[in-house]
């Protein structure tokens, strides 16, 4: 009995001590990304004037700053950034604010190739964050994705272009600028996930929402884009659904195929 006990005991030690360190290890690499972001001043200006009032309005929510993951939705034509949120353990997301995109460039249609200062559509995530950025601060797209590269198989990854951003500033040739001001909210929520654990931040881009007078009124303009369009809004329809972050695979044609 004394050697179970003692066994009991043993593994309940190594239990809690393993607990421990995985604890510190996830808190760790929390504060590591927040304070290597935070190194930069504009990082930290963000924080210093965003962070309290982001604070309370996701409190409005029952939510907070340490256990967020996000997703992005940016519509071209209405010329709108939306940001939803939702609790790391939470399916579904709700929508938090609204950001105005204050310029644009190209037209409405899918981003083929380098130098046609389209914006992109499609389905993307946040790959780089650019606290050094020439337009204050900066969160790259990952234009160009699979379905870009399937859809344009005679184009190198070099002849589609890249470099495309969200980002501060009001000028653009191809990105998704918001101001220096609304960048600052949205960059602080982009750190903050990150560190919660969300390595890739959903952005979906859609061209306008998919209502029927918006398709009345772009359809028939726009006919070789209509086979690209039907396909993308079938994304837009299940997030506008289910709030939830869609789940997909790129067919040999560069199509999405919903799961």
């Amino acid at each position: 009995m004394k050697t179970q006990k003692y066994y009991f005991t043993t593994s309940c030690c190594l239990f809690f001590s393993a607990l421990f360190c995985f604890s510190f290890v996830a808190y760790k690499k929390y504060d590591d990304f927040i304070s290597e972001q935070k190194r930069y001043k504009k990082v930290r200006q963000a924080y210093q004037e965003k962070e309290d009032y982001l604070t309370n309005k996701l409190k409005q929510k029952n939510l907070s700053l340490q256990n967020i993951n996000i997703l992005m939705v940016a519509y071209k034509d209405e010329e709108e950034l939306e940001m939803y949120v939702k609790a790391k353990s939470d399916k579904s997301y709700q929508k938090f604010l609204t950001y105005d995109i204050c310029r644009s460039s190209g037209s409405l249609g899918a981003k083929n190739q380098q130098g046609d200062y389209q914006v992109p559509e499609g389905f993307y995530y946040i790959n780089h964050f650019n606290p050094m950025s020439s337009y204050f601060l900066s969160l790259g797209i990952s234009y160009p994705n699979q379905a870009d590269k399937k859809r344009n198989p005679t184009r190198t990854t070099k002849d589609l272009g890249g470099a495309i951003y969200l980002h501060g500033s009001c000028v653009t040739i191809g990105c998704i600028p918001i101001t220096d001001e609304w960048i600052k909210e949205v960059y602080v929520l982009a750190v903050q996930a990150r560190a919660n654990g969300q390595t890739k931040i959903p952005i979906y881009v859609f061209p306008f929402r998919f209502t029927e007078k918006n398709k009345d009124t772009f359809y028939p303009k726009n006919q070789k884009l209509v086979r690209f369009w039907d396909n993308i809004k079938i994304g837009y329809e299940k997030f506008e659904k289910n709030k939830q972050k869609l789940s997909f695979q790129i067919d040999a044609k560069g199509n999405y195929i919903f799961d």
